[in-house]
């Protein structure tokens, strides 16, 4: 059949090349008269007219050509040929003498080789017409082209191949997949041997082809990657147009259908189950459980969580991103004798969820995880767990200083027995009743040796001593006045015979070893053993009171403008215990005294002075007089803390100064002592006949308070006068 067929396409090839040689050989070109271009050979030269041609035109051979016999082309003539073999034809160029001969003396021409088309398209030759007798040209030689005729002998070929596309499950019908295209190596240009069209040969349930485009698109729109992931598709090309007789040929397409987030995760079990002992700590993993996911990539990552309010209490749940596992790890201390078991609801879902397939369903799913809490013997525990008691220093041995008491939180309920760490403890100042957890004191206290002790309480199982809890507890030792004044330093004082009545000899200080909560305060008097020597006298200095109503003295006279001071205060703390005059740079009284002027006190205010500390007498001999001062049962301190407050408030608001004020305390030295106060506060004798010259013999610490009294007394003299 297929010879047959062939045999007829040969036939009606070579009946179709007889009809154009027929059409050339009808046709001739005859060029005569005067004036034409001469032919280089001399032979041609003649008189008259002169008469030449060439009666052929191009000539097509017929491709792959498989007779026995040499092809026939075609013929050459030229019209002065008259037959008689005079005029000899060659021909020279491409594949003349091996792929064409010429018959010398018809102008026949033959192809001698199988011709390609696909490898070359055409030939071009040059023919001659020569003398034979002298092989001069008797016309210019021509140049012709012989074509090679195509045939369908090329079939279709996929030259891009192997092919692989996708296309995203759920597709709608229609969705282009990817191009194919096929070429064909017949002349495009005849006939249609490189017409190609394409069909599908294998696969068309679910794609299908675009005849002319090669566009692959699918057929259906249910494609689902769960089901079937790749598909290999057979696309077929076929020339001629597909007519009868054409030839094709075929690749194979694989289409890889990708994935998208269209199932939700399902727990393969509606219950898990669990346990941890009770004493596990908090971030102990409990277990792991997965939803699973039809999906694959990114689309079946998930988060998990905790759905009821027992379960995010007491336990957290995290991903674990390369398994996509739920991790279920301790949130909350476990207790068994308080609840046995857990029940926590556990949600799954994905984390990429597409809008477009929500209609599927939801992309969640729950389970249920019950974790058995096991029980363990644990220690007892400190109940309440109060770490602070405190004890007087001269509580006796034995005495209660507090009790501490622990229980086992176990089922068992097991007695407890309690005991003091002795590394905390190594003197053993404290015991514990091992029954009662009673804490008492194992020997004398002392605060001012230790004020303060740190020790560690044991509470361990009667029967089980290795279950055992501590608890660190503070013991503070309260003071009690148990310590008599001391001497600051030894003192050993000397003084000259020849010394005068009131002289000082020594100023003595002593300390306290004792906290009192409102501050030391001492009182000086001599001892028994020296009261009947007559020699020497003791004065107790009262510091405080002096400051405070000079304070006062100076608030009613001087501050009457709030505007106009300009003032640093300086409260001094005396540490010294009664340093007495002999202190001369703790503080400058002449610093005191410059703050008012004493003759600007008007008779009012000298007559409330008065009134308030018991003045009497005229007010020039009370600006003078060395007062002796006693102690009110109830001191007045509100004008002296108004004022400070006072201070303090102004510069909390003044923002553009620096923090000149400085605050300290003053000790309060008691009242009464063997000899008259030398303040001159508070006080105004009545006597304006006071002489304050005999200060100045009692040595050089007192002159200078008798160079201010006495020195005022002359001024007011003089300004009496």
């Amino acid at each position: 059949m297929a010879n047959g067929l062939q045999g007829f396409l040969w036939t009606m090839l070579l009946l179709f090349c007889a009809i154009q040689e027929l059409g050339a050989w009808a046709m001739h070109t005859s060029v005569e008269g005067p004036g034409l271009r001469q032919p280089e050979d001399s032979t041609l030269l003649a008189s008259g007219r002169v008469k030449r041609g060439w009666v052929w035109n191009q000539f097509f051979v017929v491709e792959e050509y498989t007779g026995t016999e040499p092809l026939y082309v075609g013929k050459i003539h030229s019209d002065s040929d008259e037959g008689d073999g005079s005029i000899k034809y060659t021909i020279s160029g491409e594949g003349a003498g091996t792929i064409f001969l010429i018959d010398e003396i018809t102008g026949d021409i033959h192809a001698t080789e199988r011709l390609d088309r696909e490898q070359k398209t055409f030939y071009t030759l040059r023919a001659q017409a020569r003398d034979r007798q002298t092989d001069q040209l008797l016309e210019p030689e021509s140049e012709f082209i012989i074509k090679v005729q195509d045939i369908n002998d090329s079939e279709p070929r996929f030259l891009e191949g192997p092919y692989i596309g996708s296309v995203a499950e759920l597709s709608p019908i229609g969705t282009s997949v990817m191009q194919v295209m096929a070429s064909d190596a017949d002349d495009p240009t005849y006939g249609s041997s490189a017409r190609v069209v394409y069909s599908v040969l294998e696969g068309e349930q679910h794609f299908t082809v675009d005849s002319k485009t090669g566009v692959i698109r699918t057929a259906v729109a249910d494609l689902d990657r769960e089901t079937q992931d790749r598909y290999e598709v057979v696309i077929r090309a076929t020339d001629m147009a597909g007519q009868l007789g054409g030839l094709s040929g075929s690749t194979t397409v694989t289409i890889v259908v990708t994935d998208v987030n269209d199932n939700p995760p399902r727990f393969p079990q509606k219950m898990y189950q669990f346990s941890v002992v009770e004493t596990a700590p908090v971030g102990t993993a409990i277990g792991r459980v997965k939803a699973e996911d039809s999906d694959i990539g990114e689309n079946t990552d998930m988060t998990y969580q905790v759905k009821d309010e027992e379960g995010v209490e007491m336990f957290k749940v995290t991903t674990d991103s390369n398994t996509q596992e739920a991790v279920i790890t301790v949130q909350k201390p476990l207790d068994y004798e308080s609840k046995k078991v857990h029940t926590v609801v556990l949600e799954a879902l994905n984390k990429f969820v597409d809008p477009r397939f929500l209609d599927l369903g939801t992309f969640r799913d729950q389970t249920i995880v019950r974790v058995s809490v096991l029980d363990v013997d644990e220690p007892p525990e400190f109940q309440p767990p109060s770490d602070l008691m405190e004890v007087q220093e001269d509580a006796h041995i034995g005495s209660v200083v507090g009790v501490v008491t622990a229980l086992d939180p176990d089922t068992a309920n097991r007695p407890v027995r309690y005991a003091i760490d002795r590394s905390t403890d190594a003197e053993r100042i404290f015991d514990i009743d091992a029954n009662t957890g009673a804490i008492v004191t194992g020997k004398v206290l002392d605060r001012e040796t230790a004020g303060w002790h740190n020790i560690t309480v044991l509470a361990m199982e009667a029967d089980n001593h290795s279950q055992v809890s501590r608890a660190s507890l503070r013991i503070r030792i309260l003071d009690v006045n148990d310590n008599p004044p001391e001497l600051a330093t030894p003192y050993e004082a000397a003084v000259c015979e020849d010394a005068k009545p009131g002289q000082l000899i020594q100023t003595i200080s002593v300390v306290d070893r004792d906290e009192p909560q409102s501050g030391h305060r001492f009182y000086f008097t001599l001892a028994p053993e020296a009261t009947n020597n007559h020699h020497f006298s003791l004065l107790d200095i009262k510091v405080l009171i002096l400051l405070i109503l000079t304070l006062k003295r100076h608030h009613k006279s001087h501050l009457t403008s709030e505007d106009d001071e300009d003032m640093r205060d300086n409260v001094i703390k005396y540490n010294d215990e009664g340093g007495g005059e002999q202190d001369t740079e703790a503080y400058d009284m002449s610093a005191l005294r410059s703050l008012y002027d004493f003759s600007e006190i008007k008779g009012s205010d000298r007559e409330g002075i008065a009134g308030e500390g018991g003045l009497s007498g005229n007010p020039a001999s009370e600006l003078h007089s060395l007062p002796q001062w006693v102690q009110s049962p109830d001191l007045d301190f509100s004008v002296f803390r108004d004022y400070i407050c006072r201070k303090v408030e102004q510069a909390d608001e003044d923002l553009s100064v620096p923090p000149y004020d400085s605050f300290q305390t003053y000790a309060f030295e008691g009242s009464d002592s063997p000899v008259p106060s030398l303040s001159s506060i508070n006080t105004w004798s009545s006597s304006s006949e006071q002489d304050f010259s005999y200060l100045g013999g009692w040595g050089p610490r007192f002159r200078q308070l008798a160079a201010l009294y006495g020195g005022r007394r002359g001024e007011e003299d003089a300004n009496a006068s």
